[in-house]
């Protein structure tokens, strides 16, 4: 494994991680350019585990002996070096969570593969948040949804703000963007999936009375914040399902309500 120093904030060698905290700039960069960035050593991790290929390393110093393992796994890999003022300059943000690597992205998955299997299934409709996206996937991750699929406009779950608050679950859990929509829901029902939306309108049956009803296959679709879902995905899923509120509360945030829902939801056998 080759170090390279760095001295110069504009080096064109790390170009991939300039301006990150730009949104605008890496809604163009990211899908076109083929790459995400893997923020932290554990999500790092989690995406090498997951097969995914680095196409570049960047940390400071003190991170170097912690990921020697990586770093010998990947020889040809370049690894980018430098002081944490520079790594700041570089990426507008202070890295204290240890190394950053720029990731080739996945090759998508078609949908029949995804779904060949599959039980729970979350489909995210125009969720634009992408910390809400990136918890979304969390909860998914951890019970027990074996796919989540996205809207055309949905935000990007390889966004960099996305995969850190999912502590790198977007890479465990298979996911596709979807082309047509509503239209590819009738691919769901195609496959045996009762298509559930969670949201609260006047004949929406509760949480808990869809879970007594078992069904084999569910996939849940979840809307955009504020907005919620719309009239045209309404009318393609099979039913609409709520979460009972006390109190006056009316609704929770969609990453609250996910979670809440993918567990009372969850296959009982």
């Amino acid at each position: 494994m080759t170090f390279h120093y760095l001295d110069s904030a504009d080096d064109p060698r790390v170009s991939d991680y300039t301006l990150l905290t730009d949104v605008h700039l890496r809604k163009i960069r990211e899908p076109a350019e083929g790459l995400y960035i893997a923020e932290s050593s554990r999500v790092l991790r989690r995406a090498l585990a997951a097969g995914h290929r680095p196409r570049s390393f960047f940390l400071a110093e003190k991170w170097r002996e912690d990921l020697a393992d990586i770093f010998a796994q990947y020889p040809d890999v370049p690894a980018y070096i430098g002081s944490a003022a520079l790594l700041e300059e570089i990426t507008g943000f202070h890295l204290h969570r240890g190394a950053m690597a720029a990731m080739h992205r996945p090759a998508p998955v078609p949908l029949p593969d995804l779904l060949a299997g599959a039980r729970r299934v979350a489909v995210l409709e125009d969720i634009v948040d992408h910390t809400n996206v990136g918890a979304i996937f969390r909860s998914a991750a951890a019970l027990g949804v074996d796919a989540v699929l996205v809207s055309p406009r949905c935000g990007d779950p390889l966004y960099r703000r996305s995969v850190r608050v999912s502590m790198g679950t977007v890479f465990q859990v298979p996911w596709a963007r979807l082309q047509d929509w509503p239209g590819d829901l009738a691919v769901l029902r195609r496959h045996g999936f009762t298509v559930a939306a969670l949201e609260l309108t006047g004949d929406a049956v509760g949480l808990d009375e869809l879970a007594a009803r078992q069904p084999e296959r569910l996939a849940l679709v979840l809307g955009t914040e504020g907005a919620g879902m719309s009239e045209g995905t309404l009318a393609a899923v099979d039913l609409a399902v709520k979460i009972p509120m006390r109190a006056g509360v009316d609704s929770l945030n969609v990453a609250a309500a996910s979670a809440v829902a993918f567990w009372e939801l969850r296959p009982r056998d």
